[in-house]
């Protein structure tokens, strides 16, 4: 239970610091017109084209009961924070998520790999 709670601070401490860098002014809490609820072809575009500042990585298993807790807390995590940061979890004792396993190196599960924007790791928690 320990890992949990210090994986939430963690976790709370990298989004603070990914969010200082996040210099955009708040949005108007104004009404939106009803056509602004019609998304055009660019604006689809360039909603798939904005990066996370954070991208977390969950290398487990849905047997492995340390893994199983860990994800209502990355839902909500995910959930709270959709344009900030992205969730993906990875099952490592398939066949599908075993180059995954090799790709990030992992010897123990669970193992959490935090991505910057471009996809470059700033942080790994094992165990």
């Amino acid at each position: 239970m320990k890992s949990v709670h210090y994986l939430i601070l963690i976790l709370s401490a990298n989004f603070l610091i990914a969010c200082q860098s996040d210099n955009t002014p708040p949005q108007s809490q104004s009404k939106p017109s009803p056509t602004a609820k019609i998304k055009t072809e660019n604006a689809i575009k360039t909603e798939s084209n904005v990066k996370p500042l954070v991208t977390f990585v969950e290398l487990g298993s849905v047997n492995c009961i340390p893994c199983k807790q860990m994800q209502p807390i990355m839902k909500a995590i995910e959930e709270k924070y959709p344009e900030k940061i992205k969730v993906i979890f990875y099952d490592v004792w398939k066949p599908a998520g075993q180059p995954y396993a090799r790709q990030y190196k992992i010897r123990v599960i669970p193992t959490q790999v935090f991505l910057d924007e471009n996809g470059k790791e700033f942080f790994r928690h094992v165990g």
